[in-house]
């Protein structure tokens, strides 16, 4: 099993919306499917603050990957943010999230992104040892807070 990336397109609205819908139930997020549909439509149409990437074959993903887009001073310019990363539970361990967050960051390096960030549990020792793994390094002066507007 390959865990190609693919940008997302419209056409595969529904099949991401299926993947969001299992991470958000997973991580105990209450979303509503409109919700998630708001999260993820526009990235499919082009907006210009992140993309969406399936991972393995479009017709029948094996998960998803949501990158946001940012501008840092402290980077010298564009940044980006894994929003959410999800694999299927049945496809988990094989390495395939390893190989996503190592292949992933080429394309935005390409366009310009300077740093790729993304936040993780602090309870969550298996994912910060996958993280690591594929050289995110923990900010120990700083801790991602958050206003919801």
């Amino acid at each position: 099993m390959t865990a190609a990336l693919h940008l997302a397109r419209p056409e595969h609205l529904d099949k991401l919306l299926t993947l969001v819908e299992a991470f958000h139930l997973e991580q105990g997020l209450e979303t509503s499917a409109e919700h998630r549909r708001a999260g993820i439509e526009p990235l499919l149409q082009g907006i210009p603050y992140g993309a969406v990437y399936i991972i393995g074959p479009t017709r029948a993903p094996i998960g998803y990957i949501v990158v946001t887009f940012g501008w840092s001073v402290e980077f010298g310019g564009m940044d980006g943010f894994v929003d959410e990363i999800y694999i299927r539970p049945p496809v988990r361990g094989r390495g395939l999230a390893s190989e996503v967050l190592i292949e992933l960051p080429k394309t935005p390096a390409q366009a310009g992104i300077k740093a790729l960030h993304l936040e993780v549990d602090r309870d969550n020792a298996q994912a910060q040892r996958l993280y690591q793994r594929a050289r995110f390094e923990p900010r120990d002066r700083y801790m991602l807070m958050t206003k919801n507007l």
